[in-house]
């Protein structure tokens, strides 16, 4: 007798969906990740910049310049 459960085209279906679903959720987070690094580098960036230079003008400059103001600021100071 055939095993029922992992044969046939409705196991092949499920797991499918589990895989498509897991790389929907992979890529999800990976997004969510990317935009909160971008704006905790910003913010960083502005944060260091104000403090040092007390500069509304420079702190917005060094904060659209985000992790390379932060790298250049760690590198040269």
């Amino acid at each position: 007798m055939k095993d029922r459960n992992h044969s046939g085209p409705f196991f092949c279906a499920t797991i499918s969906k589990k895989e498509n679903n897991m790389e929907e959720k992979n890529q999800t987070i990976v997004k969510k990740t990317v935009k909160n690094g971008i704006t905790f580098g910003t913010c960083l960036a502005m944060v260091i910049s104000y403090t040092t230079w007390h500069s509304v003008f420079w702190a917005i400059i060094h904060g659209l310049l985000s992790w390379i103001y932060v790298i250049y600021f760690i590198l040269r100071y």
